[in-house]
């Protein structure tokens, strides 16, 4: 494990993209922020970078990684887009959506990003920091979300800064992201497939599509399988307090994750955070890592979590619940 680095963190502005540049281009690890949550880049074509990165967050080099790139010019030169992905790409980038497709023919992304399978995870960041840097930098950046694996995505750089402070060079910070959960992935396969629920819900995505997407055929059973995208592993998100779903109370010494204007038995006795008052899941999505940190700082004997709808952006929710509630 690389540790002991000094890391600095820079204001998001032009000085901070052209440091972050510098950084990439020297083999260095950067976190900056996209629309979803903070990411952790390296040079996409540089083996021993990416290799830095499975090591400072702890992550199984079986678990592929996003490539994200500025624009789709810059993302076909690294995979193969038949109509489907074109359509989808066109609809969606820059926004919260990974395509998963066919390598293009030399395509300079590292085997150990892909993880050695014969497809390439692509996204374009709807953020400006995320495209001043990846403009500045002028390659491709495998970048998964800036945290230890398997804990609580980051959605704020102190977030970051908690986690991986001493084992990456640079932090960029952009201020809170506007989307908080992970992008959604489709694998663009012969019927396009939902790889990861995320940040754009599966209702836009089929009425693009003008089809259902397929479901994977069958998901990570345990953490020692191989996942087909970043994000799939049964467990994933997790605080260190167990979470326990679907409360219909709260036990003494257990924290409330709450979600919309109902309250539970006992729920006076512990530290409470509401999702969202107002059962909005496009701010329960923005509010849920950040929320799961606070109540996970609080050491609490396990975090009770209200029912979700399973809706709109309410199965990306659910679907990170369910992985941060796998035992560990």
């Amino acid at each position: 494990m690389k540790t002991g680095l000094e890391t600095s963190i820079l204001p998001a502005g032009r000085a901070a993209a052209e440091a972050a540049a510098r950084t990439l281009a020297a083999g260095g690890l950067v976190a900056f922020p996209t629309e979803t949550v903070y990411g952790l880049g390296a040079d996409a074509a540089n083996a021993t970078a990416v290799a830095h990165i499975y090591n400072a967050k702890g992550r199984p080099a079986f678990n592929p990684l996003i490539a994200h790139v500025p624009d789709l010019a810059a993302a076909r030169r690294i995979g193969r887009f038949d109509a489907r992905a074109l359509k989808l790409a066109e609809a969606f980038w820059p926004g919260p959506l990974t395509l998963v497709v066919p390598k293009a023919d030399d395509c300079p992304v590292a085997d150990l990003a892909t993880a050695g399978l014969d497809t390439v995870a692509i996204r374009i960041p709807a953020h400006p920091v995320a495209e001043a840097i990846l403009r500045a930098f002028g390659g491709a950046v495998v970048a998964p979300s800036a945290n230890l694996s398997g804990h609580v995505s980051p959605t704020r750089a102190a977030h970051v800064e908690s986690d991986l402070a001493g084992r990456i060079d640079l932090i960029v910070d952009g201020g809170p992201v506007t989307v908080g959960v992970e992008s959604t992935i489709v694998g663009c396969f012969e019927a396009p497939m939902l790889l990861r629920p995320g940040g754009l819900s599966r209702e836009r995505i089929e009425t693009v599509l003008g089809t259902p997407l397929a479901r994977p055929p069958v998901e990570a059973e345990s953490d020692d399988s191989q996942p087909l995208a970043p994000g799939m592993m049964a467990s994933h998100y997790a605080p260190r307090a167990p979470v326990r779903l679907h409360a219909r109370d709260v036990a003494p010494g257990e924290a409330l994750l709450a979600f919309g204007p109902d309250r539970l038995p006992g729920q006076d006795a512990g530290a409470v955070m509401n999702l969202s008052p107002a059962a909005d899941l496009d701010e329960a999505a923005a509010n849920l890592f950040g929320y799961l940190r606070s109540l996970d700082a609080k050491a609490p004997k396990a975090i009770a979590v209200m029912t979700i709808p399973e809706e709109g952006l309410g199965e990306a929710i659910n679907d990170r619940l369910r992985r941060a509630a796998v035992a560990r």
